[in-house]
């Protein structure tokens, strides 16, 4: 594959427990990957393989035992394994969108701004922020009475609606999306469907999981098969 977006060689992660006297956890061993611009590889295995594990390092929230994860970014590429915390940063607010199964709640900031920030970060004026914000929230059929609350009190399908909103309100070139029809009924889970398409369409490469089989088989161009290590 030429010039992928994402390149994963020979990855692994292994979990030390220090308080359960050193026991060592491997969550997933040897995983090689690369997925090209438009292209989405669904993670697919059993509870314990390792899915979320693997997303999270993309993401370089765990950092790996060994291999390298290279992501396309502003003409070059980063490993996302050993960059700079700053280095990383800056993939993250440019190059590599992350829609987790849980939102971080932000005390007295309003639903409205918590999707908008994602643009004012990369220097849109507030009203053309928000102005996205309120289209991709109500796409998602979150009301526009609870646009001003903090999402603190919503429901778990709205709160992962949200989260949704904050991950494709900007044209990512890279998607990571763990579980994101999970809590969502079969309306949204469609509107998502729609989206996740939308994003391809447009040239981003996803990586994803995806438990329910019709959302997978819609989405997914390829699933990276990983078991649960020995």
């Amino acid at each position: 594959m030429n010039n992928p977006m994402i390149s994963i060689r020979s990855l692994a992660k292994t979990f030390v427990l220090h308080t359960q006297g050193g026991t060592r956890i491997r969550a997933f061993d040897g995983v090689d990957l690369d997925v090209a611009a438009g292209e989405c590889v669904a993670l697919h295995g059993p509870s314990g393989a390792g899915k979320s594990s693997l997303l999270r390092s993309i993401y370089a929230n765990y950092r790996p035992s060994s291999g390298s994860v290279t992501v396309r970014h502003n003409g070059g590429t980063v490993d996302m394994t050993s960059a700079q915390p700053r280095a990383i940063l800056d993939v993250r607010r440019k190059t590599l969108g992350y829609v987790s199964q849980f939102l971080r709640v932000i005390p007295r900031v309003s639903t409205l701004d918590l999707v908008a920030e994602r643009l004012t970060v990369m220097g849109a004026g507030a009203d053309e922020a928000r102005g996205r914000a309120g289209e991709l929230l109500a796409r998602l059929n979150i009301p526009e009475r609870l646009w001003s609350l903090a999402p603190a009190t919503f429901s778990g399908g709205e709160q992962q609606r949200v989260n949704i909103a904050r991950g494709f309100i900007r044209d990512y070139p890279v998607l990571l999306l763990d579980e994101p029809t999970a809590s969502l009924d079969g309306d949204n889970r469609r509107t998502v469907v729609d989206m996740i398409l939308e994003a391809k369409g447009r040239g981003a490469a996803i990586v994803g999981i995806f438990h329910d089989d019709e959302v997978r088989a819609k989405v997914a161009d390829r699933c990276l098969h990983l078991t649960r290590p020995e």
